[in-house]
């Protein structure tokens, strides 16, 4: 039986996060209501990430807020 990760904390707003992608870096900052990045407001990470890449991404992951999982759901040894 495995346990459960602990609930991660909302990120606040006024956090910038920051992440390169194809040699350019992407500033978003974390406001009430969601993200800004590049003059537009998003509701997820994961539009931001769509945004970006134009791939689907799990937003969290893409801008490194959560560990990438082994394919049992463990976490991935570094």
């Amino acid at each position: 039986m495995s346990i459960p990760p602990a609930p991660r904390a909302p990120i606040r707003p006024g956090t910038i996060l920051v992440r390169e992608h194809e040699q350019k870096l992407h500033h978003v900052v974390v406001t009430k209501d969601g993200f800004s990045w590049n003059g537009a407001e998003f509701g997820s990470l994961s539009e931001v990430a769509f945004a970006i890449t134009g791939t689907r991404w799990n937003g969290p992951r893409f801008f490194g807020l959560r560990a990438k999982t082994a394919r049992n759901g463990a976490a991935a040894s570094p």
